[in-house]
């Protein structure tokens, strides 16, 4: 499990507690946003997609969905950085050609 960078993850506290959780921190150095690039990418596209106007009555009726949308992501949405194939599709056929 890795947690991106930010002061409030620096205290001592809060990186004694996770290293009690066997959490290990991903810290790059200032400035560097590479490392988290496609995961803010993704949060993006799960802001206007499955977030925006939505509300849950409660935790498993969203969790439900978040599942729905997670499959929905990598097995039907298809996405043009990947030449028109799903995360799925794309990357069965990097396996393939590498066999």
């Amino acid at each position: 499990m890795q947690m991106d960078m930010g002061w409030q993850y620096q205290h001592r506290a809060f990186t004694g507690r996770l290293r009690g959780l066997g959490v290990t921190q991903s810290m790059s150095r200032k400035g560097n946003c590479l490392d988290n690039a496609c995961t803010e990418g993704l949060f993006g596209h799960m802001k206007d997609e499955f977030f925006r106007g939505r509300d849950w009555d409660d935790f498993e009726e969203f969790k439900r969905d978040l599942e729905a949308y997670i499959h929905h992501w990598n097995h039907v949405r298809r996405q043009v950085r990947l030449k028109g194939l799903t995360p799925v599709e794309f990357r069965e056929q990097a396996l393939r050609e590498a066999a």
